[in-house]
């Protein structure tokens, strides 16, 4: 009893609430495109159904590509919809029609027939881009939910909740696989189309809460012209000016752009460096799952030592152990290697990226999050883009796996001493 009263005392009061469960169960309903979908349903029926015959450097090509043109998109269409939101409280009502668009078009995805890409690929460039895009409203409506000394715990519940629910998704999906008729399905394609379609029933349904229980701040509405797309591209030509008015913002903004390209690129390329080293398909599935079975608790944990020590300390913190593991890795040579690297990258991938909004958000101006965390999401997918060119220009001059781990050491280091730099507290003035 006296540990759980601990374990009750240690945790923030004022956030266990209907608003803040609501706000965080839309992790829960979008991570399920990222985990099924994006990181595993896709790439894997891409090669085997809707590309099947063709060489595989074409259908490599063909996914590149495609993710390519998701990160292009919203990083140009980032800004604009942060100003956008900011413009009049539309916060809420994008986040929803991007969600739907997200939704419907992985359910869709379903209905492809073999042989199909680029229907697949046309539908699963839109599906990212409302999971990317309903992200950037998703992220801003933190400050809507929660007081800025909540911010870490309730940036880390969000994180937590969607690893398990991706988590929970992928379990099922991985079990029908296994025996389809038992599950009344003729073959394993018509599980993974029936996987498509449970994503987007599974993200549009729990997405609900967050609509009917979160409640935005009203806003000033747009200037007296009335037009908020034409407000929007004034503020976007601005927001860089106004962003480097911030000192704290813009260093921290430099650190994680080097950092977090380290990290995306550690979950876009776990599986292909696992598959260089001869490990199963089978495993690599287990071990997606394994890392967002770990990543529940532990982001949960991670949220509360934000909480008490400061979210720099958190990020460090994972820092070092992204260090130490990708470092570790070179000599990786069994599949039980792989899958204790996957549960420690779990117990920190989903606390750098919490710990990250939540100290970005108490960084900010409190009444422009819109158009801050626009910015924050361009230079998020801008990361994603620098980490995964750096691997690209390393696997050209040299075939040797482990090169690539060589190529991250660098992001997080020097990340890391760039957020040396960062002040610790709620920047109100420049």
């Amino acid at each position: 009893m006296d540990g759980a009263r601990t374990v009750t005392s240690s945790m923030p009061k004022g956030v266990w609430n209907r608003r803040v469960l609501a706000w965080a169960f839309y992790d829960w309903a979008n991570s399920a495109f990222a985990l099924s979908v994006l990181a595993v349903l896709f790439p894997l029926f891409l090669g085997a159904y809707w590309s099947a015959g063709d060489p595989e450097s074409v259908v490599t090509s063909r996914l590149a590509w495609v993710n390519a043109a998701a990160s292009a998109v919203i990083c140009l269409l980032a800004p604009v919809f942060g100003t956008i939101a900011d413009a009049g409280g539309y916060r809420k009502r994008f986040l929803f029609v991007l969600a739907l668009l997200g939704a419907a078009s992985t359910a869709l995805l379903g209905a492809v027939g073999e042989g199909g890409w680029l229907a697949a690929c046309t539908l699963f460039l839109l599906a990212s881009l409302g999971y990317y895009g309903s992200t950037i409203f998703y992220d801003s409506l933190i400050v809507d939910v929660t007081e800025s000394r909540n911010y870490s715990f309730v940036s880390s519940l969000g994180f937590s909740i969607g690893y398990l629910g991706g988590a929970v998704l992928l379990a099922l999906h991985v079990v029908m696989l296994t025996n389809p008729p038992a599950f009344g399905f003729a073959s394993a394609s018509d599980v993974i189309r029936f996987a498509f379609v449970s994503v987007g029933i599974w993200w549009a349904g729990f997405a609900l809460p967050l609509l009917f229980f979160v409640h935005e701040r009203k806003r000033p509405a747009a200037g007296p012209d009335g037009s908020v797309v034409r407000r929007a591209y004034r503020e976007l030509r601005s927001t860089m000016r106004r962003v480097g008015q911030y000192r704290n913002v813009v260093i921290f903004l430099a650190a994680y752009c080097l950092y977090i390209g380290g990290v995306f690129t550690v979950i876009s390329m776990a599986a292909n460096y696992g598959q260089r080293l001869g490990f199963g398909q089978q495993d690599l599935v287990t071990a997606f799952l394994v890392t967002n079975f770990a990543g529940f608790p532990a982001t949960l944990l991670y949220g509360m030592l934000g909480q008490k020590l400061g979210a720099k300390a958190g990020i460090y913190l994972a820092i070092v152990v992204y260090v130490v593991t990708a470092a570790l890795a070179v000599f990786m040579s069994e599949v039980w290697h792989f899958y204790a690297m996957a549960i420690v990258v779990g117990c920190v991938q989903g606390g750098i990226q919490s710990l990250s909004r939540s100290l970005y958000a108490a960084l900010i101006p409190p009444e422009q999050p819109g158009e801050f965390f626009g910015f924050y999401n361009t230079l998020t997918k801008f990361a994603h883009v620098i980490g995964l060119s750096l691997v690209g220009i390393t696997t050209g001059l040299s075939t040797e796996p482990s090169a690539l781990l060589f190529t991250l050491l660098p992001l997080f280091i020097i990340g890391g001493l760039l957020l040396t730099a960062v002040k610790e507290r709620p920047a109100a003035t420049p």
